[in-house]
């Protein structure tokens, strides 16, 4: 797992953002928030269930990334607290979107709403009669 978070923070940060930054210069806020979404949330979202129960140092270095991201938007300076930022923007923490994500999946397979695979796999307990 530390090499998936190795690799999505070095291809964040060294392709993506800055390749970003002249570019979000010259965009709206809008444009500027929707590219930085395209090309750096997906990277975090990309298996992140995977995620869940990993270790605290690797969920830092992918929040690190979310805040740099958030900053390029923002043009917040790098000293700013980084809370206020993201709830302007109306994004998760990395924790957090996780466990979003994670809570969706599950809701999605037990409605019938995931593909078949999921929901013949995913059952409640009181349903299948046994624990």
């Amino acid at each position: 797992m530390a090499d998936h978070v190795a690799a999505v923070c070095r291809s964040g940060y060294y392709y993506q953002l800055r390749q970003l930054r002249p570019v979000v210069r010259s965009l709206s806020a809008v444009g500027a928030k929707a590219v930085v979404h395209a090309f750096i949330s997906s990277r975090l979202d990309y298996c992140n269930s995977l995620l869940t129960g990993v270790t605290d140092c690797l969920l830092r270095r992918l929040q690190s990334l979310q805040n740099a991201a958030a900053r390029l938007v923002t043009g917040a300076p790098r000293r700013e607290h980084i809370t206020p930022i993201l709830r302007q923007l109306h994004w998760l923490p990395v924790r957090q979107r996780v466990r979003y994500k994670l809570a969706n999946l599950a809701f999605r397979s037990l409605s019938g709403q995931a593909p078949a695979c999921l929901t013949d796999d995913c059952q409640l307990v009181a349903e299948s009669g046994r624990r």
